[in-house]
């Protein structure tokens, strides 16, 4: 039975499952407008996920039909995967910030093949033995999940009002866990009065109580240094000046004192970059650093996939600290090593 809550002023969420994932669920927001009701995220792309979100949306008195629009706040297959089935049904619109709309595009264009190509040279450059590499090597006709996402029709302009006839929700970007990520202001007062300003519908941006992943920003046709980290927290600073009310995030549970929060990322995210400068007292690839670094568990115990993510992660940080001339590659190495500097 889904599970639906009644966060008041005219919001509600649906518990939508992900499947085989520790995260368990996402939270669907149905804000209701003058036109319909309008979804902030759809979930993933699964029958299960399906029918438990059309459950939910009964439970709140609506149905998938009666859905006016569509806000993704990133394009994660958790957060996007449901967005065509939904337009496909109620004809409603999606709306996406221009640079993950340019990631979705991308994704259906670029052949799976292509992306187990961009894939094994990344590892192999990052230092990944090859008994981890061989399997990409070997993959390149198995068809990936989620390559057809739905193409948003609307872009979301950063700093503008959306869409919502009878709401005020203005659209904040906070790229880091993706590049066109945002969160979503409602700029209303809080139906209980708590102390604040308005209502933050956060994505995973920020969460009450697990640090986003911050990885590089996959493209395999874009050789752009990109510094995510560095975007992540500026745009969690952001957000502590914001100081909403309360915070909706896309999993785990509503929470208050956002500013709070945001400061124990930004404190964690330092603390993290002094741990990796002092292992790089020697010369590290990124898979080296990797390996070092503190996971939530041991990395033997770590599945293929999520070292992958590890990685991505590791690199992240590297290049904050390259950035911050707090590290430097090592000149002439292959794979590149890292130093602190």
């Amino acid at each position: 039975m889904a599970q639906v809550h009644d966060h008041g002023g005219g919001v509600r969420s649906v518990q939508v499952p992900i499947p085989d994932n520790p995260l368990g669920h996402t939270l669907v927001y149905v804000v209701d407008t003058d036109r319909g009701p309008v979804l902030v995220d759809t979930g993933w792309d699964d029958p299960a996920s399906w029918d438990t979100l059309a459950e939910g949306l009964t439970a709140c008195g609506t149905d998938v039909g009666e859905i006016h629009g569509v806000v993704i706040t990133h394009h994660h297959p958790d957060h996007h995967g449901l967005s065509g089935q939904v337009r496909e049904v109620s004809g409603a619109w999606i709306a996406m910030h221009a640079a993950d709309s340019a990631i979705v595009r991308r994704t259906r264009e670029t052949r799976a093949e292509r992306w187990f190509t961009y894939m094994t040279a990344k590892l192999v450059a990052a230092g990944a033995p090859e008994e981890h590499v061989a399997p990409l090597r070997t993959a390149r006709r198995r068809r990936l999940p989620g390559f057809s996402p739905a193409l948003p029709d609307r872009e979301i302009v950063p700093g503008e009002l959306l869409d919502l006839p009878g709401r005020r929700l203005r659209a904040i970007w906070t790229p880091g866990h993706t590049p066109g990520h945002v969160c979503l202001h409602l700029e209303e007062e809080h139906p209980e009065q708590l102390p604040g300003r308005g209502r933050l519908f956060s994505g995973d941006h920020l969460l009450p109580e697990i640090t986003p992943h911050i990885g590089l920003y996959e493209d395999p046709d874009d050789a752009t240094v990109t510094d995510p980290l560095g975007d992540y927290l500026d745009s969690l600073e952001r957000i502590g000046r914001l100081a909403p009310a309360e915070v909706l995030p896309a999993h785990q549970h509503v929470f208050t004192d956002a500013s709070a929060r945001v400061r124990e990322l930004l404190d964690h995210h330092e603390e993290r970059l002094t741990d990796l400068r002092s292992l790089l007292a020697e010369p590290l690839t990124p898979w080296q650093l990797a390996e070092r670094m503190e996971w939530n568990r041991p990395w033997d115990q770590i599945p293929y996939g999520s070292r992958n993510i590890a990685v991505s992660e590791a690199e992240a940080h590297l290049r904050r600290l390259v950035k911050l001339g707090r590290a430097e590659a090592v000149p002439g190495s292959e794979p590149v090593t890292y130093v602190a500097a």
